[in-house]
């Protein structure tokens, strides 16, 4: 018997896109929330909410206790607990069992077998499924750590136990790092999951992130619906996800797929479930992948598989819940098109990826097409909406079948503007979904999408994800999980601009001027009566100066017509430009000299003048920024864990100064060079603000 009310255990754009689903099935929704989210997208959208705290999470979402009173004086018969928070705590699966509330999610032995990196490692080799070399016992202190990681042979990897999300994760290269490391990451999972346990494995070389999505219901059918590509990560942490992978062949999807339904049933496993695996980038055997985690819960990254296999996952996780089979066999799975995720995160790509927090001034984010989820035979899921189109392409198992009528864009959210973007919480803002026949039509329209999306206030990195979908090598499938670090060793500083983008932008800042010029002179007179706006510009982009005309019969630049259309009204925040070849969303912002335009991955600041007074530029003064080198500044909002050096002490290039403490994850700041610290400014224990001056050197 299906559910009635549905109370969703979490926040965010997950909490909403639960409540989605249940409201297309009919299923009233309860949403719980602490003091930060009171006015949140996700309490709004519910049927009903109940207040559970303060903003930590330790004194609201994390409180078994207060959500399942919620449930029971809301009349919810099931709780469905998105991913994080609770969603892998056998106790909570446990209690809602005892209290008579369905869990939407696996039974509780399996959240303990798969819970505990140490023992699903020994499950999975009893299982038949390939595991990384490693140590899997108790580590009791750092020399033991050293010892341990010495006879495995560097680099290793150092994991909490309990660990997920990249949290309690260090990469060793030498012993040095082992001791470095070692404490922080049980520090970090004892924070993060109250478990300070650690196990050392074998870093694998030019390692790939695949992942196998597998579903199950209560009568011991269990499938695998493909893998997800997730090797593009920064600090372990996923940034971008795609489901095929460019990778994987239909072989070793078939041996992975194999093997993570065979773990599953080794642990009783029912409902969504994520069997990670580390692949050999230079195993063309197809045999190279080895066992990293299950993750007995749904992933963020679910979209990508929803878009090539049509199924609504929260459709079926709430159904297989309910006692109902999943109504379609592993012949009737099948992969069409390609799917491609970015996570937008509140971080700052220029300077170092910099967790940022605040208030979403604004926020617009590109159209959102309705996805079109379909059953994969005519009885496998009742209620799914069809999305199938005339004509067919073929899957991934060779074979015909109907296709999504047109690419879509997809964007899930739990923010709106005016909200902030808390310290409390992960820092991700939104996730942009792309779907097109083909992988290089999914990237294309990821590039296209990002381009309208308008986010004010914190930092983001739509500009780096942009730059990634740009990249050669992304584009030509050649991805690990060191990408990122390899591709951008000394951080981001912008995507490359193309010459022709760049003559764009100047006639496109050049026509923005012209459209100011005029409704000054026509509002304010500022010009007079009598005088047009110039028609002649001088636009400065970097260090080269474009020289554009505009008139009735079109724009030149630096001599050359240009064959593009756009419109711009004063105040306007995007420009739509349709080019000979191509179309360009650019945001725009005024500055003192011009505009700020920000399109394909970088930001760029153009000067512009009018050509008559353009040569009188050279004489105009620099103002030069003043000189912070000599100051060690917080690089975001935390706390201050530790300070390693005191008033005269003399320092080396590289050497460890501080820790902060920001979004449960430790960062060691480093002296850039060397000197003598002449004055300390903070103590452990201090609430520090972005640009705080932690200390000073001589």
């Amino acid at each position: 018997m299906m559910f009635k009310k549905i109370l969703v255990a979490n926040r965010g754009e997950i909490a909403c896109r639960v409540m989605r689903t249940a409201k297309k099935m009919g299923i009233a929704t309860v949403a719980v929330y602490s003091d930060a989210d009171a006015r949140s997208p996700h309490v709004l959208m519910a049927d009903e909410s109940v207040r559970l705290g303060p903003p930590p999470a330790g004194e609201s979402y994390l409180l078994a206790d207060l959500i399942l009173l919620a449930a029971k004086e809301t009349g919810a018969d099931c709780i469905h607990p998105g991913y994080g928070f609770l969603s892998e705590r056998e106790s909570f699966a446990r209690a809602c069992a005892e209290a008579g509330i369905a869990f939407v999610g696996p039974p509780p032995h399996a959240i303990a077998a798969m819970g505990d990196k140490i023992e699903s490692k020994k499950l999975a080799k009893a299982a038949g499924v390939n595991v990384v070399p490693g140590f899997l016992g108790e580590i009791a202190d750092t020399e033991d750590a050293v010892r341990i990681a010495g006879e495995i042979g560097y680099p290793v990897m150092m994991k909490a136990s309990a660990g997920g999300g990249g949290k309690g994760m260090r990469l060793a290269y030498s012993e040095q790092d082992v001791r470095e490391g070692f404490e922080a990451t049980k520090r970090e999972g004892l924070a993060s999951f109250g478990d300070d346990r650690v196990f050392i494995e074998k870093f694998i070389e030019s390692p790939r992130h695949i992942e196998i999505q597998v579903m199950g219901d209560q009568h011991g059918n269990i499938v695998y619906l493909g893998e997800r590509e997730c090797s593009i990560q920064r600090r372990h942490q996923k940034v971008v996800e795609e489901a095929p992978s460019p990778f994987v062949t239909p072989k070793m999807r078939q041996a992975m797929g194999e093997q993570a339904v065979a773990l599953a049933r080794a642990v009783g496993y029912f409902s969504a479930g994520t069997v990670e695996l580390i692949v050999s980038g230079a195993d063309t055997s197809g045999e190279g992948f080895y066992f990293l985690e299950m993750n007995t819960r749904l992933q963020v990254e679910h979209p990508v598989t929803e878009a090539v296999t049509g199924l609504d996952l929260v459709e079926l996780m709430i159904r297989v819940a309910a006692g109902e089979p999943l109504g379609f066999t592993q012949d009737d799975v099948t992969l069409t098109g390609w799917a491609i995720e970015n996570r937008v995160y509140a971080e700052d790509p220029y300077r170092g990826f910099l967790p940022s927090i605040g208030r979403l001034v604004r926020y617009a984010p590109p159209a959102s097409s309705e996805t079109p989820y379909k059953p994969l035979v005519p009885s496998a899921v009742e209620g799914q909406a069809a999305g199938a189109a005339q004509g067919g392409s073929r899957d991934t198992n060779g074979r015909e079948r109907g296709t999504m009528a047109e690419a879509y864009v997809r964007v899930d959210d739990g923010v709106r503007e005016g909200g902030e973007v808390s310290m409390f919480y992960d820092p991700m803002i939104a996730k942009l979904i792309t779907w097109a026949p083909t992988r290089e039509e999914a990237v294309d329209l990821q590039i296209t999408a990002l381009d309208q999306f308008e986010i004010d206030g914190p930092g983001n990195n739509i500009d780096f994800l942009s730059a990634l979908m740009q990249h050669p090598r992304f584009r030509s499938g050649e991805i690990t999980t060191g990408f990122i670090g390899e591709e951008y060793p000394d951080g981001f500083h912008g995507a490359p601009a193309t010459a022709g983008v760049i003559r764009s932008l100047a006639a496109i800042a050049a026509f923005a001027a012209t459209a100011e010029a005029d409704r000054a002179r026509r509002v304010d007179g500022q010009l007079g009566k009598r005088l047009r706006p110039p028609s002649e510009w001088s636009v400065t982009i970097g260090d080269l100066s474009h020289e554009v005309s505009i008139s009735t019969d079109g724009i030149i630049v630096d001599g050359a017509a240009l064959e593009i259309a756009l419109e711009y009204t004063p105040g306007d925040r995007v420009v739509h430009a349709e080019l000979a070849d191509d179309e360009l969303a650019v945001r725009i912002a005024k500055t003192r000299g011009g505009f700020k335009l920000t399109t394909r991955g970088a930001s760029h600041l153009a000067r512009v003048l009018p050509a008559h007074v353009a040569p009188l530029a050279s004489h105009m003064i620099t103002k030069i920024p003043p000189d912070l080198s000599k100051f060690l500044l917080c690089p975001m909002p935390g706390l201050l864990m530790r300070l390693d050096v005191s008033e005269g002490d003399k320092v080396e290039a590289g050497q460890p100064l501080a820790v902060v403490e920001a979004m449960k994850m430790e960062n060691i700041l480093r002296a850039e060079k060397a000197g003598v610290v002449k004055k300390v400014n903070a103590a452990p224990g201090d609430s520090l603000a972005v640009d705080a001056v932690i200390l000073e050197m001589e």
